[in-house]
């Protein structure tokens, strides 16, 4: 699909190429790539000078092939109906993949939150909340809301507060939206969650011997030379992971510029910096460029775009100077773009799959509200016993020294919810990224993001069949 016929077609243009591998009856691929339920939206609300102001937003369901749907709310000045309609397109096929149980929707309001102070952004998530309720567009078992660009826990604690006064006597209301703060229902690594994700999903693809290859880098993960665009909640975290796991963050880019050392960056302390001054130029030891734009376009291994969509476009495509692009954002690389990278050999790791943490894990947090039970609670303790006992047993078999204590009591410490959130994330990258690979492995030219796609709809596809929508 051109570019220029907007986000959802490019969703769906991605979604044809995959087809073209499949055999598909016309009428359930439409019925797959329709989008079932749009709700747009306008409230007033009072700001704290008295003047009254329109807000306008959309909910958007895509698929209801599985119940609940599941999708974040973004505050932003750039939300239009057809990137809400692209991204609840994309949670559909995103839950798919990672074998989550949910449909795909998003939500969004056209306002810049910063804008706004906090007494004002309650007021109007309130309010939203009210909307979607009184048109049964929000509750556990129907649509659950999470976080996005623009919004974090506390606008989710507001959204979860608010649904809970409309229902009560209502057990189960928590479980109306994810991302809470842990002490409102939340789960512990759910704001990390789409970050580390993404490190996972980098640091598979470099272990596996065949892609690296492909891709023109050598073997492993260790070592590779990462530029990250945005210090938001996503890129900072996969730029922290990456650094973590041995990765060389060179560069590091937000709204007013970037910074560059090709010997490596000290994540924490840029984002200290950026923290602290409000704005990530004039870091000290490392070169400050004028254009957030042009940390994309330097020599790398991985380039990770993590701020908007449409980041990489037909005109600075051809620039690109990484082997790989993984996109940690919804669709920052357009049609146009993608069509120049594949041509020019450079690998990509689709965000249809790369960035599909944050929903695995706002998962983990709708079970453990519909549960009400913390993860670890039963058997962390267990757990613990059992593996003192089998390591003292070793020790006098073996006639060891005795451990220090603190090395012993970190051998055996039982699973806690974070250590049991973060296995069961890096399971489901891992597992998923297997599926990917295999269609790849079918079909030796199709690249990662087709792959992404028919795995996808096959398992769309099989949902219905079970539900029998389609005798």
């Amino acid at each position: 699909m051109a570019a220029g016929n907007g986000f959802f077609a490019e969703v769906n243009a991605a979604v044809d190429r995959a087809v073209a591998l499949m055999e598909f009856e016309p009428g359930i691929l439409e019925q797959i790539r329709a989008c079932d339920c749009v709700y747009r939206v306008n409230f007033p609300t009072r700001r704290d000078d008295g003047s009254i102001e329109v807000i306008q937003g959309w909910r958007v369901e895509h698929s209801h092939h599985r119940a609940p749907t599941k999708g974040g709310i973004r505050y932003s000045m750039m939300v239009s109906e057809d990137e809400v309609t692209a991204l609840a397109a994309l949670m559909t096929y995103k839950c798919a993949i990672v074998d989550v149980p949910f449909g795909g929707a998003k939500g969004g309001l056209k306002i810049a939150a910063w804008k706004y102070s906090p007494a004002e952004l309650e007021r109007i998530t309130r309010r939203f909340t009210f909307e979607l309720t009184r048109k049964n567009l929000i509750g556990p078992g129907v649509d659950v809301p999470a976080p996005d660009y623009g919004t974090g826990a506390r606008e989710m604690a507001w959204i979860a507060d608010t649904y809970t006064m409309l229902h009560p006597g209502d057990l189960d209301t928590l479980a109306a939206v994810t991302g809470k703060p842990v002490t409102q229902g939340g789960i512990r690594g759910r704001n990390e969650a789409t970050g580390r994700g993404v490190y996972f999903g980098i640091r598979e693809t470099c272990e596996d011997e065949e892609l690296a290859k492909k891709w023109g880098m050598t073997h492993g993960f260790a070592g590779k030379r990462i530029i990250v665009q945005g210090l938001g909640n996503v890129g900072y975290h996969a730029a922290k992971f990456c650094q973590e796991g041995g990765a060389v963050i060179t560069a590091l880019a937000e709204f007013d510029g970037a910074v560059h050392d090709p010997n490596g960056l000290d994540v924490e302390a840029v984002y200290h910096h950026f923290r602290e001054t409000g704005s990530i130029r004039g870091f000290p030891g490392a070169t400050t460029l004028e254009r957030s734009a042009e940390a994309l376009e330097l020599e790398c291994d991985i380039l990770v775009p993590a701020a908007l969509e449409g980041q990489i476009t037909g005109e600075n495509a051809p620039r690109i100077n990484a082997r790989v692009i993984a996109e940690g954002a919804n669709g920052p690389v357009t049609g146009e773009a993608d069509a120049i990278l594949r041509a020019r050999g450079i690998g990509l790791i689709p965000d249809v799959y790369l960035n599909a943490g944050g929903v695995v894990v706002s998962y983990f947090e709708w079970i453990k509200n519909i549960s009400h039970i913390r993860f670890g609670r039963l058997g962390h303790r267990l757990e613990q016993q059992h593996s003192e006992r089998l390591l003292r047993a070793i020790g006098r078999m073996s006639g060891a020294p005795e451990m220090p204590d603190d090395e012993f009591k970190r051998i055996t410490a039982g699973s806690d919810e974070v250590s049991l959130v973060n296995s069961g994330l890096e399971d489901a990258m891992i597992t998923a990224l297997g599926e990917l690979r295999s269609v790849q492995r079918e079909n030796r030219e199709v690249d990662l993001r087709t792959a992404a796609y028919v795995v996808a709809l096959t398992k769309i596809r099989r949902a219905y069949d079970e539900l029998g929508l389609f005798p």
